[in-house]
């Protein structure tokens, strides 16, 4: 899922775009993404794009009239812009492409404006990105998850967010009503920063512990948004994913810990995994994961040097 590093690029390079430009025509492919009925979506048609903000991992276009459009890319939701057809091409020939068409089966819709084509697509079967057309300030607040801007809080405003629920820091942290704009991807690298384990409660925490996972957000965010600006540049982000090598845990599972060389384990559920590393977050033991210990037990390796002498090849194999 676009977090909030990819959701802020995203609007940066959207900015430049289509700001105060006129949204000519919205082509919707798939009608599951419509997720509203009034405004209909014909009302945003024609109006012009007066700015562009987030609400935790939404996009928001705010237009005339005090309309504002509202999208949620899920997982597997992503933005791709198809610039104007060259000069140079035939009349007829630019004409027939003045509009890109959006890709096969997973093409939701498309966003059109004189300059160019926003193309929205969602890989995978199930269809969970959602699209919103409110009207006013008091509609649009209805979509705001209501978590804690981690760089617009101090020290004490992040405590309290964290202490107002009891649960494991990863659910914490992933909470858009406590924190906005961090999934799983970017809180599993926050909490190796923060040399924390993601199934410490938060009612455990000691102020000094709260104090390095507070920058720890803060520096792993601002890390990776320079990161993801550089990649993009001047062009578009068309490689957005949560999986990066660059990555010190998320998605490395039994690659060695860039800190201390420990191999990278996880924890799988639903359709979630949590990456850590043993050595630098959980004090040498690895964490018993539900789907597999229940067939493991006791072979299940208890710490990571057991996890380590068991990947090894036995003498003679």
């Amino acid at each position: 899922m676009p977090e909030l590093p990819d959701v802020v690029v995203y609007l940066e390079c959207l900015q430049r775009r289509v700001a105060g430009r006129t949204l000519d025509k919205v082509r919707l492919i798939s009608p599951f993404l419509l997720r509203s009925v009034e405004p209909p979506l014909a009302a945003v048609e024609g109006k012009t794009v007066r700015g562009l903000r987030r609400l935790g991992k939404r996009l928001v276009f705010e237009l005339d009239s005090e309309l504002f459009l509202v999208l949620h890319l899920m997982i597997a939701g992503r933005l791709h812009w198809k610039a104007p057809p060259q000069p140079s091409e035939p009349a007829a020939q630019a004409a027939a492409r003045s509009w890109a068409k959006p890709p096969g089966k997973i093409g939701l819709a498309a966003f059109d404006f004189a300059d160019g084509t926003l193309l929205l697509t969602e890989a995978g079967t199930k269809k969970r990105a959602s699209l919103h057309v409110v009207q006013g300030e008091v509609r649009l607040a209805e979509h705001q998850p209501g978590g804690l801007e981690v760089h617009d809080a101090d020290l004490a405003a992040f405590r309290a967010a964290l202490r107002r629920e009891n649960h494991t820091l990863k659910r914490s942290l992933t909470d858009p009503h406590l924190f906005s704009g961090i999934g799983n991807a970017y809180s599993d690298e926050i909490l190796h920063r923060a040399h924390l384990s993601p199934l410490t409660w938060t009612s455990r925490l000691t102020d000094d512990e709260i104090a390095r996972l507070f920058d720890a957000v803060r520096d792993t965010l601002t890390e990776w948004l320079a990161r993801l600006r550089a990649e993009a540049g001047d062009g578009f982000p068309e490689k957005v994913t949560a999986f990066r090598p660059e990555m010190a845990v998320h998605g490395r599972f039994g690659q060695p810990c860039p800190v201390c060389g420990a191999a990278v384990q996880r924890i799988v559920y639903a359709e979630n995994e949590t990456n850590y590393c043993p050595r630098c977050q959980t004090d040498g033991k690895v964490l018993a994961d539900r789907s597999l210990s229940r067939l493991l037990k006791d072979d299940w390796p208890r710490s990571v040097e057991e996890w380590e002498a068991s990947r090894k090849p036995r003498d003679g194999a």
